[in-house]
């Protein structure tokens, strides 16, 4: 048997941060990652000489040294970086009634909104102004220095009394949703639909369920820093975690299926793997979801009954229809790298197919394609309810892909022609590869409606990281669960406090 001070189980961006930042702090650590490649539901995989991210695609202050991404601050306090390529506009949004460039700068976005409804530009305007303020107070407080205990209050008070004081004018948002701030500012309907997508995008839900804070980080943040893409796509990015996390001595291991958790008189004291090996420690940190954590690797008696029932019933987000394709490039060589279709203005945007999101990669990054081509890659909501793998499985994979052929059409109408190589993932591809719960990413608590379960468990030594923790299904949130998660381990005394 072999013995660590902490096993950290899945390697995706939460599993890996927090595994950085233990051995950073003096651990001993080691990741068990089934998949035969780190990363999770951000790791990238190759074929025929595309490189395909499997999931995210769009990143925020990456290499800015003002950034308050809290990965990239975790890259920092473990020695790592990666190059990045800066871009403007974010993404072009396609709406029935109007196309729409969306820029980092406030200004420029409100602007190019007024060409669709002036009056729902200053609109738009006064809702951003309710919640930068907001954003201006919390980038005092880094999130490498938060915590998730008590210790957090006097470390707070000792380091950053000045912040804190600025927070006080908005306590009141940061328990707010964004669709509170958006009653109080927004009528004209086509921005209230605006709003309600971009919340969507960024945590999977519409306005109402989405809380104030998180809008407020990104509107803020891409303002002052802007968008990157990180040259090598998301691989990359798991490529300087995994580094980081060996050089401090951490270990990675793939192919290392966690069978259970092995708790004793409820306390968590190591995992045993699909192959019999057991190893052995006193803190374990699950980076599986929710459903997967209390439902498969810990066993029933583990947990008071009420907690597990409650936890398991959890809502979860949808999971997703994926098209990537590898495409022939000619003529499109300035074509916008992010856009967002959305179908149907008579139907809501969360109704699985009517938006559509598209990355297009390689026009940041040629090297992600053979010469002449392009990398596509293409999502929507879809939920995991029917799919089975019967023998009309591939017919109905490919009868799904269409409504992702036509948002691409309305960016590249003959995209059918240029195709030379298709991949289409479903719910069954995630739930697979990604082995999570019904291939979702994550979990659908509104933010009028409960709070995020945190990084606690009632096991002890048994800790939670990863989108089902913190609200926020994107990069920065997994980081920042990570963060919390690392930082509450150690004393406030061996933290790398800014």
């Amino acid at each position: 048997m072999q013995t660590f001070d902490v096993i950290i189980i899945g390697s995706g961006i939460g599993g890996l941060s927090a595994a950085a930042l233990l051995a950073r702090y003096g651990k001993k650590v080691i990741v068990c990652e089934s998949h035969s490649t780190p990363g999770g539901a951000a790791h990238s995989f190759r074929r025929q000489g595309f490189e395909f991210d499997s999931g995210p695609s769009f990143y925020c202050g990456l290499t800015n040294v003002q950034s308050l991404n809290p990965l990239k601050q975790i890259l920092d306090v473990i020695g790592e970086s990666v190059d990045a390529v800066s871009y403007d506009p974010l993404g072009i949004y396609h709406f029935p009634e109007a196309t729409v460039p969306i820029y980092s700068d406030s200004l420029r976005y409100q602007g190019e909104v007024a060409k669709v409804t002036p009056q729902g530009a200053k609109e738009l305007q006064e809702f951003e102004q309710k919640l930068l303020p907001l954003y201006k107070a919390m980038a005092g407080i880094p999130t490498i220095a938060l915590r998730s205990d008590w210790q957090m209050i006097p470390l707070l008070l000792r380091h950053y009394l000045p912040s804190m004081l600025k927070m006080l004018p908005h306590l009141s948002l940061t328990r707010a949703s964004v669709g509170d701030v958006m009653d109080s500012t927004v009528k004209d309907p086509w921005v209230r639909r605006l709003i309600d997508l971009e919340c969507f995008l960024l945590s999977g839900l519409k306005a109402q369920g989405t809380i104030a804070p998180e809008v407020a980080f990104m509107l803020g943040e891409r303002s002052r820093v802007g968008v990157e893409y990180p040259v090598g796509g998301s691989g990359a990015i798991i490529a300087a975690l995994v580094r980081g996390l060996e050089r401090w001595g951490g270990k990675l291991r793939l192919g290392c299926h966690v069978d259970k958790i092995l708790v004793q008189q409820g306390q968590a004291v190591g995992v045993k793997l699909a192959m019999g090996e057991t190893l052995s420690a006193p803190i374990v940190i699950s980076n599986a979801t929710i459903w997967d954590t209390y439902g498969k690797l810990l066993q029933p008696q583990d947990l008071p009954e009420n907690y597990r029932t409650t936890a398991l019933e959890t809502k979860a987000i949808a999971s997703f229809m994926h098209l990537h394709l590898g495409i022939r490039g000619e003529g499109l060589e300035n074509i916008p790298g992010h856009h967002v279709v959305v179908h149907d203005s008579t139907q809501d945007i969360s109704v699985p197919g009517n938006t559509c999101m598209i990355s297009i990669p390689t026009v940041w990054d040629r090297n992600l394609a053979p010469p002449g081509h392009h990398v596509v890659h293409t999502y929507t909501l879809e939920p995991y309810s029917g799919w089975q793998r019967h023998p009309d499985y591939g017919q109905r994979k490919r009868d799904k892909a269409q409504i992702l052929y036509r948002a691409l059409e309305k960016v590249i109408p003959d995209i059918r022609e240029r195709v030379v190589l298709e991949l289409i993932g479903t719910p069954l591809t995630h739930a697979h590869y990604l082995r999570r719960y019904q291939g979702t990413y994550g979990p659908a608590i509104p933010a009028s409606q409960g709070m995020f379960p945190s990084t606690f468990t009632p096991i002890r030594g048994l800790y939670r990281v990863g989108d089902s923790t913190i609200p926020g299904i994107g990069v920065p949130a997994v980081a920042a669960s990570a963060i919390l998660c690392a930082n509450t381990l150690v004393s406030p005394n061996t933290q790398l406090i800014p």
